[in-house]
């Protein structure tokens, strides 16, 4: 991919551990870290929004049978 000739360098202090096993993900995926952040900076610039959800509020506590009717419907008798 050829570099456009108006970019920046953008810096940030992230763990190590964290930044370590995202970039073996990345790697499986073939790509660097400044590739999946510049992914999300697109969505954020076509969302006008992040792309998942950031909130204060609390989860929606789900019942013991309501929990195992989603689970079986997402993975089947078990």
């Amino acid at each position: 991919m050829a570099k456009s000739e108006n970019t920046v360098l953008f810096r940030a202090r992230v763990p190590a551990d964290r930044l370590q096993r995202a970039e073996g993900i990345l790697a499986r995926l073939g790509m660097k870290p400044g590739d999946a952040f510049n992914m999300l900076l697109a969505q954020i610039e076509m969302r006008e929004a992040l792309p998942f959800e950031v909130t204060t509020r609390p989860p929606e506590l789900l019942s013991a049978e309501r929990q195992a009717t989603e689970w079986q419907e997402v993975l089947g008798a078990y």
